[in-house]
């Protein structure tokens, strides 16, 4: 049979796999239609099965499979809907207070502000008098910062109780209520025997790893299991940003190592196929219990599991039949994944190694060696497969996430095979210690990578985040395929033609990108700036300068644009970082500054991110120091001085650390973090303010101000760090009016762009503006 010939039968089953897929979308977006669309489909199904019994045929079979798998999955909606309209007519579209038990069946996940998320299935929800019961309704459940000591102990199988209010759920979510807990009370803490055992084996990894040195200890248990609660905030960030990410994830690569070692293991003793298949199914599944069975490792091992049938039924070559399939019956089962982008990348991914990377290492092949080739084409057929499906989630492109992957690929199976090993040799501490050091060499090698790649400039690529983002992309990467790929013949030479303009356009727009900034980010600046707010969106970052000292006031929400914003100004250490308070806005881009800063003063700590913030922070090299007023420095040749909190008052916006700053080039300079107009009231009263050049406008200009503070500072510029269409209405016209009356410039963000002030040769304030907007307030 030709090779053209076995592709087309390979292909066969795609319809199939794209109509239970639309199904499955249409049915978990409009429910109301189920019913009638499983109707449907159940009598397509019926009909082409009668046909196929007459006169078999290809067409027939595949027509089939789809409906059948479509009836199904639109079967499974509607028996589902009852319950979930229930819930949601108990939820009332969200705000009204609940009472949820529930067994935990996902990962604890901790998110930038401390709180825990995870997935559960609730057999009871109550509002009031009013209940909804069911075996296993799915839920996803978020535990405030300050009350996720209550989860102490706690895994996947552990049974609670929380209260909270309900969050709207969104069309085509799988969880039936989204719930924001104040309270939990943990009814059974320990799971069953089973998922008890393996959540102290995956404990046992994490502690044994502990003890070793650098970024790689951390990436040993996620390597191994995909435990990832030693990674910090800034390793996870040079992952992502090196497209290393998903190393520490349990993907369907995990389970095919395991699944390939249990059955050569098995071939090496001499056991038949059956005895090598039913090798590979046991250990994938003891792998899945061991990792938790969440449904991301069960659909990832679901995939292993068919790809075993396929060897079992001698058809281990009909890889796209076989995901395919794997595809139909996941949707049947679970048809909210149709919605779900981990599913789509898992999918695409597939697909774009089965069907991309051997063609590509051919193409490739005609410009270097060809063991080079093989290497690249792998994790450049998922790149240009998945690239675009990502930028919905993170508007950027790794430009050396290619090159990045195939470095690291060596590794990542010697460090998941001998984490694996420790993990599961924890009775004997002496042996798990060895392995987890064995693991630990190849995993500090992945880190470096992630680590030197990420910090690269220019090695992300900003790109825009939405469905027009994603069609952009996807031409780009289908015209750098053509090129690689150099289809033959006169008919196909204008396709490459305009494939090579594309990616030569992209190339050079990219170059140009890069090159603003990094090396040539610096000539668009002034030389002479003393003060400068970053543009990074709905949130604070504003860096000062004084005779080669810098400081940085807060971070902004994201590492990216804070990252730009100091190529930009040629920042590669901070000597000063103040962290006014941590709300996320103002400290979610300190991934950026790990290893950079010398001292950092911060804010009144509430706790969770905020302490591991810290000490991450003390990890890279930095002095952490707690602001008190009346404490104060020097950078450079200008000294600061802490105006605020007062000692009494409790973490957030009031608590802000308020900075004044005087001398060394820098114009006298107050920044208000976000105090409301109370605390400013307040922070007069223990010490009233003169007169300052520049104010950095509190709470990025809310109406919530004491106009009084800015009579007193008379500031000739108020910045006001601010998101363009931000969801607050800031600025609000409130505080703009204020400042108006007492004669201040206004320089805001979201209108100009970064802003940059100093004084001239006269001594006056001179202001600059990245973008020039008549007319701004």
């Amino acid at each position: 049979m030709s090779a053209a010939r076995r592709r087309r039968r390979a292909a066969r089953l795609v319809p199939a796999a794209a109509a239970s897929w639309a199904g499955a979308a249409l049915a978990v977006c409009l429910p109301e239609a189920a019913v009638w669309g499983s109707a449907a489909f159940w009598a397509v199904a019926v009909v082409g099965g009668a046909l196929l019994w007459r006169r078999p045929s290809p067409v027939r079979a595949v027509i089939a499979v789809a409906a059948v798998g479509a009836a199904v999955g639109m079967s499974h909606v509607a028996l589902a809907q009852p319950a979930r309209t229930s819930v949601d007519d108990l939820a009332t579209g969200g705000g009204r207070a609940l009472v949820v038990d529930a067994t935990i069946s996902g990962k604890l996940d901790p998110n930038s502000s401390g709180d825990i998320w995870f997935d559960a299935l609730a057999g009871r929800i109550t509002a009031g008098d009013r209940a909804v019961t069911g075996g296993a309704l799915p839920v996803r459940i978020g535990v405030a910062a300050d009350a996720v000591a209550g989860l102490d102990g706690v895994d996947i199988g552990s049974e609670v109780t929380v209260r909270g209010a309900s969050i709207p759920v969104g069309a085509g979510d799988r969880a039936v209520l989204v719930l924001r807990a104040q309270e939990v009370i943990v009814r059974a803490d320990r799971p069953i025997a089973v998922l008890a055992a393996a959540s102290d084996l995956r404990g046992g990894l994490v502690e044994s790893a502990a003890g070793l040195p650098g970024p790689g200890a951390a990436l040993v248990p996620g390597l191994a299991v995909g435990e990832t609660r030693a990674v910090s905030a800034s390793l996870d960030e040079s992952m992502k940003a090196s497209s290393l990410s998903h190393l520490t994830a349990v993907s369907g690569a995990n389970c095919a190592l395991v699944v390939g070692v249990a059955y050569g293991a098995s071939a090496l003793v001499g056991a038949r196929r059956g005895v090598r298949i039913a090798a590979g199914l046991l250990a994938l599944g003891g792998f899945i219990v061991l990792v938790t069975p969440e449904p991301s490792v069960v659909r990832a091992g679901a995939m292993a599991a068919i790809a075993m049938l396929a060897l079992a039924l001698g058809r281990a070559g009909a890889g796209l039949s076989v995901l395919c399939l794997a595809v139909v019956l996941l949707l049947a089962v679970d048809p909210w994944l149709a919605l779900s982008l981990g599913f789509a990348l898992s999918t695409v991914a597939t697909a774009s190694l089965l069907v991309l990377a051997r063609p590509l290492a051919h193409g490739l092949g005609r410009w270097m060696p060809r063991p080079l080739a093989l290497g690249l084409s792998i994790p450049l057929a998922a790149q240009l497969a998945c690239g675009p499906l990502l930028v919905l989630v993170d508007p950027r492109v790794p430009v050396l996430g290619v090159a990045a992957n195939l470095l690291a690929a060596p590794a990542a199976p010697l460090a998941t095979l001998a984490g694996l090993a420790a993990c599961l040799t924890a009775p004997f501490p002496w042996l798990q210690d060895g392995l987890t050091a064995i693991a630990w060499l190849p995993a500090s090698w992945i880190a470096g990578i992630s680590e030197v790649v990420g910090s690269l400039p220019g090695q992300q690529l900003p790109w825009w985040g939405d469905l027009g983002g994603l069609a952009a992309l996807s031409v780009v990467s289908a015209c750098v395929a053509v090129v690689i790929l150099a289809p033959q013949g006169a008919d196909r030479r204008m396709l490459r033609g305009v494939a090579v303009v594309v990616v030569c356009a992209v190339v050079g727009v990219g170059a140009g990108q890069t090159a603003l900034r990094t090396v040539a980010g610096s000539w668009t600046v002034p030389s002479s700036w003393a003060i400068a707010a970053c543009d990074v969106g709905q949130g604070d970052a504003v860096l000062l300068r004084s005779e080669g000292a810098t400081a940085l006031i807060d971070t902004g929400p994201d590492p990216a644009p804070l990252e730009a914003c100091l190529v930009r100004f040629g920042v590669s250490r901070v000597d000063l970082l103040v962290l006014t308070h941590f709300d996320a806005d103002h400290r979610g881009g300190a991934a950026a500054l790990h290893g950079r800063v010398d001292l950092v003063v911060h804010g009144i700590s509430d706790g969770g991110a905020a302490d591991r913030l810290l000490a991450d922070m003390r990890q890279g090299g930095a002095r952490t120091e707690v602001a008190h007023p009346g404490m104060q420095g020097i950078l450079g040749g200008a000294r600061w001085r802490v105006l605020w909190p007062s000692a009494t008052v409790a973490a957030g916006n009031d608590a802000s650390v308020v900075l004044d700053v005087r001398g060394g080039g820098i114009p006298d300079t107050l920044l208000l973090g976000d105090l409301s107009a109370e605390a400013q009231q307040a922070m007069q009263r223990n010490e009233p303010v003169g007169e300052f050049d520049v104010v950095k406008v509190a709470h990025h200009g809310s109406a919530d101000q004491d106009a009084q503070l800015y009579r007193a500072a008379s500031p000739t510029l108020a910045l006001i760090t601010v998101g363009a269409d931000n969801d607050y209405g800031h600025p609000r016209e409130s505080i703009l009016s204020t400042l108006a009356s007492v004669g201040a410039t206004v320089a805001r963000t979201d209108q100009e762009g970064i802003v940059a002030a100093w004084r001239g040769d006269g001594d006056e304030l001179v202001l600059w503006r990245e973008r020039d907007v008549g007319g701004a307030r």
